[in-house]
């Protein structure tokens, strides 16, 4: 477990990082479901957050929603207050902190649980998720991903507030009416189709393109290269599929085309 120097040290080195504060306070007032981790300080929640997740728990709280702790976790560090009462007096008095230990989702394992809360964030094109019939939930980030579209149940899975990752679960889902049925896991053509669609979206929206371009094209390139592909060779392959999805969410036609109703 990180001592309570060495987690104030990793609080501290964060502080250096000329966007980290202000992106972990965006997700910190995110929309989230009713766990443990919300009723923790700020601070506290800030450490859970850099160490990699979104929920952290006690070895009993984990017990109590039926997840049990893996063999070998390491457990971080919060801080708790240590609060006394004056004897024969109605006044507590705060004399320090201690740390306690709390174990990442991450570090744990057992039944699954439910995160999902219905979100109504003033995304762009949230009426349009909606015309699809499209449910957005939010979820503390686990296994890796930062957004999720499951086809079978029509409902987007978000662990960010970023818009793109909105945009990337919806291009999806136009994808998927546009082909009839995506293909099962990470199909290198599906996910290029997905963030190209979602970056372009973001320049036809006027809404922070610049910032994400940078991701955007790192996603790109991992995709690219399983196919053996150039990035942009990559795009190119899928850019067909590309312009149906944008024109189905644009403008609202049926397989990419023109509605002209809209």
């Amino acid at each position: 477990m990180l001592n309570a120097k060495q987690t104030l040290d990793l609080v501290l080195e964060k502080f250096k990082e000329p966007e980290s504060l202000p992106k972990a306070i965006s997700y910190m007032a995110f929309p989230v479901p009713n766990i443990p981790v919300y009723t923790w300080s700020f601070l506290n929640r800030l450490i859970v957050l850099w160490s990699g997740t979104e929920d952290a728990r006690g070895y009993r709280q984990w017990e109590k929603v039926n997840r049990h702790v893996k063999k070998g976790s390491h457990a971080i560090a919060i801080f708790a207050p240590l609060i006394f009462k004056k004897k024969d007096e109605d006044e507590f008095l705060l004399k320090g902190f201690k740390s306690v230990p709390v174990f990442r989702y991450e570090d744990t394992e057992g039944q699954e649980v439910n995160y999902g809360r219905h979100l109504t964030p003033n995304f762009p094109l949230m009426d349009r998720a909606k015309e699809f019939g499209l449910t957005v939930n939010t979820a503390p980030k686990q296994g890796g991903y930062w957004g999720a579209y499951q086809q079978s149940t029509g409902e987007i899975k978000l662990c960010t507030p970023e818009l793109k990752v909105f945009l990337h679960e919806l291009s999806h889902h136009a994808h998927k009416l546009v082909l009839g049925e995506l293909k099962n896991g990470q199909d290198w053509t599906q996910e290029i189709v997905a963030e190209l669609s979602a970056q372009t979206l973001t320049y036809m929206l006027g809404v922070e393109p610049e910032r994400s371009i940078g991701n955007s094209y790192e996603y790109i390139a991992h995709y690219a290269e399983q196919a053996k592909l150039s990035p942009a060779s990559a795009c190119l392959h899928v850019l067909s599929d590309v312009e149906k999805v944008l024109n189905l969410i644009m403008k609202g036609g049926e397989n990419g085309k023109e509605n002209p109703n809209h």
